[in-house]
């Protein structure tokens, strides 16, 4: 079973930078599907980016051009990278795994980041 366990969140002033990571217990080379989520209170969980297939990268209207995706694959890590933050941008942050495209999603438990002044 994949474990993912995400940190770097916390408080940052508006127009400030964070980066996520997200480590995973089993090599992430070949997996389908890594992603991040948020959800902020009182809203369901969206979509931030994702990388499928190793290849494409996809990222929600909201975060482009701010945002950034990677993996590390030696240190089997997903990353986010997030600039010029906004107070819009507080939410919970979720790491996804999904190592293969009819297989089960695996979730962290969440990272707290808080854009305010």
């Amino acid at each position: 079973q994949v474990q993912l366990v995400e940190s770097g969140g916390g408080l940052v002033q508006p127009g400030g930078s964070l980066r996520l990571s997200c480590a995973a217990n089993e090599n992430i080379f070949s997996m389908h599907a890594l992603g991040w989520y948020r959800q902020a209170p009182g809203k369901q969980r969206e979509l931030v980016a994702t990388i499928i297939n190793g290849v494409s990268v996809n990222y929600a209207d909201s975060v482009k051009g701010r945002f950034t995706i990677s993996r590390d694959n030696a240190k089997n890590t997903v990353n986010l990278q997030m600039n010029s933050l906004k107070p819009e941008d507080t939410a919970v942050y979720y790491c996804n795994a999904k190592p293969y495209p009819y297989g089960t999603n695996y979730w962290g438990k969440g990272t707290l980041v808080t854009v305010s002044s």
